[in-house]
């Protein structure tokens, strides 16, 4: 059975280059052209596709709202964005929207052919200039992230966070940074709201995931440090 593909794509001399080379493959079938977003999601209703190769920018609607819309409706379908730019934001928010797969329009011919059939399959494909990006956001979002968390404890609250981390009682503590057993209970009870963890073994397990000490804790016998 023939892979049914819709092509969505605002010039046409790109529409018919497409057409050509996919329909040159024996199990691929070109059902449907569109040449902006609306027209696409209408096409999609009527023909039900197998794929939908969608470019990123065309007039009236997008890529990124018509793959969004149809996935929403069709959540079958499968989209692979197609762009001249390796734009990030386009890539983000293709993917967001739910596409399975995503490729520059300087790609080889073989590798559009490759996406259609993973994405059949329900794998992704994403280039290699693609998935660079996607890779680099994760990194970025994930070092944001643990950032934040450790900017969010003050630098009082992370001392007694790697004390407690290495094994220190509340007591201990105090006497270590001169302050009361009380004074050590709060900082404790605030940074279980700001890390959102209920217990030490969570916050010693974040303590040593975030570099905050080195050193192997103790087991934890109890979830208090008195």
């Amino acid at each position: 059975m023939s892979i049914r593909i819709v092509i969505a794509d605002d010039h046409q001399i790109m529409r018919q280059a497409l057409k050509v080379l996919l329909e040159s493959e024996s199990d691929m079938e070109v059902v449907g052209e569109a040449e902006n977003g609306r027209n696409t999601i209408t096409l999609t209703k009527k023909l039900m596709p197998d794929v939908i190769v969608m470019d990123v920018k065309m007039p009236e609607m997008g890529g990124i709202e018509a793959s969004y819309q149809i996935l929403t409706e069709f959540p079958n379908v499968k989209v692979i964005g197609l762009s001249m730019y390796n734009d990030r934001r386009f890539v983000l928010d293709m993917l967001k929207a739910g596409a399975q797969g995503f490729l520059l329009k300087d790609c080889a011919f073989e590798d559009l052919i490759r996406a259609i059939r993973l994405v059949i399959s329900s794998r992704t494909y994403l280039s290699p200039e693609v998935a660079e990006i996607v890779v680099k956001d994760f990194v970025g979002h994930d070092s944001r992230a643990r950032q934040a968390g450790q900017s969010a404890l003050t630098p009082r609250e992370q001392e007694v966070l790697r004390l407690i981390s290495e094994g220190k009682r509340s007591i201990q503590i105090a006497e270590m940074l001169h302050i009361s057993v009380k004074t050590v209970d709060t900082h404790l009870q605030q940074i279980k709201i700001k890390l959102n963890t209920r217990s030490v073994a969570e916050l010693t397990k974040y303590a040593l995931r975030e570099g905050l000490t080195s050193l192997t804790p103790p087991e934890v016998e109890s979830e208090t440090t008195h």
